[in-house]
């Protein structure tokens, strides 16, 4: 297949709504998906290892804490956008075993024909809704689950429940990790009840963001790192200080206060994520 021209923009109706693939000015090569003009990914072709989004990059600092560097993994991609993680992993831990599900069959085919995974990549991807295709897997099958599905710009509420978050640790192996990527704002209602809810099920976990966020001062995303043993705090919040958007990591006490006896989640009371403010994805890349 030949390489996209770095001039190209394509805008394709798919079962989500629009998705746009916009050519990042900055990079050659690299490309910015957006859907219903909220930007979904970003992939870098030419470098696979290179994360635009700060979010991906503190969930890119999980997986490379979770076994020692070039281990290969197996891993479960809940939410599948353009695949940046997936081709992240392929490249940083060759001979990882790694599926993706992804609900929008019209986006996988756009990202499969427009923005190809790398020739080495054990990828596969299947169409389906994440929590059905979560119920038919082996328990203990996987080292990493990762959890990032947006409806447009919201979790749905069957993936924000007790239940699902149950079968999302039945999957993964003794000393496996679920990292999901939370989006929220002011008053972080959200974002403390799904924390309080993945602890019910796997209670050693951390959350990284961006102070402002963890204050609540702003909309954005948080990463809960969550499993059955401890996660690497000490290095998770090295790295997060040293990105190019700091962040912090709450754990232990820090994390208790920020969840502030938020009640747990089950299927009888689970509502979509909230909303992000209008306009806040006016200006796109």
């Amino acid at each position: 297949m030949g390489r996209r021209r770095d001039t190209d923009r394509t805008a394709v109706q798919v079962d989500g709504g629009l998705a746009e693939l916009v050519p990042d000015p900055d990079r050659p090569g690299s490309y910015t998906l957006l859907l219903d003009g909220a930007p979904q990914s970003h992939v870098d072709l030419d470098d696979p290892t290179h994360l635009e989004f700060e979010y991906v990059r503190r969930i890119a600092s999980a997986v490379d804490l979770a076994a020692p560097a070039g281990t290969p993994l197996r891993v479960l991609h809940l939410g599948g956008g353009a695949l940046t993680l997936p081709r992240y992993i392929a490249v940083r831990r060759p001979g990882s075993a790694q599926r993706v599900v992804e609900v929008d069959g019209a986006l996988v085919e756009l990202v499969r024909r427009e923005l190809p995974l790398p020739g080495q990549a054990r990828v596969r991807v299947r169409v389906d809704d994440a929590r059905a295709a979560v119920a038919t897997m082996r328990d203990a099958s996987f080292d990493l689950v990762v959890a990032d599905v947006f409806a447009g710009a919201r979790t749905p509420a069957h993936l924000t429940s007790v239940e699902f978050a149950a079968e999302a640790a039945r999957v993964l192996a003794p000393g496996g990790q679920l990292l999901v990527n939370i989006s929220d704002g002011p008053p972080l209602r959200y974002a403390r009840a799904q924390v309080a809810t993945v602890r019910a099920v796997l209670p050693h976990a951390c959350l990284i963001a961006d102070a402002a966020v963890l204050r609540g001062r702003r909309h954005g995303n948080l990463v809960l790192v969550a499993g059955r043993g401890e996660p690497p705090v000490a290095e998770l919040a090295r790295r997060a200080a040293g990105d190019w958007f700091p962040g912090r990591v709450l754990h232990g006490e820090e994390l208790n206060r920020f969840t502030g006896g938020a009640a747990v989640v089950h299927d009888s009371d689970a509502v979509d994520s909230t909303a992000p403010p209008q306009g806040i994805f006016n200006v796109r890349r």
